[in-house]
């Protein structure tokens, strides 16, 4: 059988849609083709996460299911608005087969293809935000065993994979059902005695300060990329509060405070929701002021997108021209700090692990805090090698 694949959203369904391809790839007599016009079966991996995602979504799976005679619909859109898609060469994966990843279909899977994105560690979350139909498309939290998962790093470690990235929804959720937690899967990774560096994905604030003294201890690995992914939102706690984050913006300060006392260089990405119906000018300031003072290395700005089936579904966003403001704050603010971040490393020696094709014959590498870093040449896929800092892009370094 012939297959061509396509995957969009976060990296927790790009790591889901890879294995899931790769399981039909075991068996020997089906092969990836490039055009969909070429395919016996048409994969998809999709996202629902605001209405604009949803809406190029439905459209791609359109113009797939008139040019291969089969399209099978992987991921978020699959299990909240597959019935309004399906049709007689579009199956969509129901919400049983899609729990089934979590209890045994992702173990044991051999990696045939460089398409790969990493290994997802556990299915659905422990929260309920209002706005968020990601928790409505994956259901409770289902943990994967961790020998699963260490099995599954060492098969990628077979292959000279060397970046090993883990996922989920909220890794920091991980292990609650089963009488574990993140840091013991760290851990557990950690101690695999070969050569390769370890990301780990987002990780909700809530289940973070949980764990927080035990998971820091977790990163001090060597071979832990020293990256965090912690998403705010907003730094207005009555903002957090109708949300239904389960936290307070104290908590999420304690939690950044902590990594970077432990690691002042480490790379921080944080999440925006900018729109929220009861947020105001004086909570953004409040968000605003928080950035200023937090740094972060990614800011990820989205608008509040109400979700069908979500308890936010009938709220209404805030004026999208005082947004479009907001926003082009936040990014100049970014823009500035990020120049004078970027500045302290020229001159600097970095070791760096090459992850990638860049630009105009380039590669690109990530150093120990997991910052992106490019240098002209031909270089081997996951070889190491030091280069000196010679200059900076908007959220990159430029190495020799």
């Amino acid at each position: 059988m012939k297959i061509y694949f396509e995957s969009y959203g976060c990296t927790l369904q790009k790591s889901e849609s890879s294995l899931y391809l790769n399981k039909l790839l075991n068996d020997k007599n089906n092969q990836v083709v490039d055009k969909p016009e070429d395919a016996d079966l048409s994969l998809i991996g999709t996202c629902v996460v605001i209405k604009h995602t949803e809406d190029r979504m439905v459209k791609r799976i359109s113009t797939l299911s008139k040019a291969s005679s089969n399209v099978k619909v992987l991921g978020c859109l699959a299990t909240v608005n597959g019935n309004t898609i399906e049709s007689e060469n579009v199956q969509i994966m129901k919400p049983r087969e899609f729990r089934s990843f979590y209890e045994g279909d992702l173990d044991g899977i051999e990696i045939k293809s460089d398409i790969y994105d990493g290994i997802p560690i556990n299915q659905g979350c422990t929260g309920s935000c209002n706005f968020c139909i990601s928790h409505i498309a994956r259901g409770r939290l289902l943990s994967r065993g961790i020998d699963k998962i260490v099995n599954q790093v060492k098969m990628e470690l077979d292959r000279n994979i060397k970046e090993i990235r883990i996922s989920s929804l909220d890794t920091a959720a991980y292990g609650k059902d089963i009488g574990t937690d993140l840091s013991e899967l760290v851990n557990q990774i950690s101690s695999i005695n070969r050569d390769f560096y370890l990301r780990v994905g987002m990780l909700e604030p809530r289940n973070t300060y949980d764990i927080l003294e035990k998971l820091v201890t977790s990163y001090r690995h060597e071979n832990v990329f020293k990256f965090l992914h912690l998403p705010v939102q907003s730094a207005d706690n009555s903002v957090l509060e109708a949300m239904n984050r389960e936290y307070t913006i104290e908590e999420v300060k304690e939690v950044w405070k902590r990594f970077i006392n432990t690691f002042p260089e480490m790379s921080i990405a944080t999440d925006i929701i900018l729109g929220y119906y009861n947020d105001s000018r004086e909570g953004f300031e409040k968000t605003l002021k928080f950035l200023e003072e937090y740094r972060p290395d990614i800011i990820n700005v989205t608008r509040f997108s109400p979700r069908p089936y979500t308890k936010d579904y009938n709220k209404i966003p805030l004026n999208s021209n005082l947004l479009k403001e907001w926003s082009n704050e936040i990014i100049e603010l970014h823009r500035e700090q990020m120049e004078n971040k970027l500045d302290r490393y020229i001159g600097r020696e970095e070791q760096i692990l090459i992850t990638e094709n860049g630009k105009n014959a380039t590669m690109v590498g990530r150093d120990i805090n997991y910052r992106p870093v490019v240098v002209k040449g031909s270089y081997e896929k996951y070889s190491k090698i030091t280069c000196k800092i010679v200059s900076h892009g908007s959220n990159y370094l430029i190495g020799e």
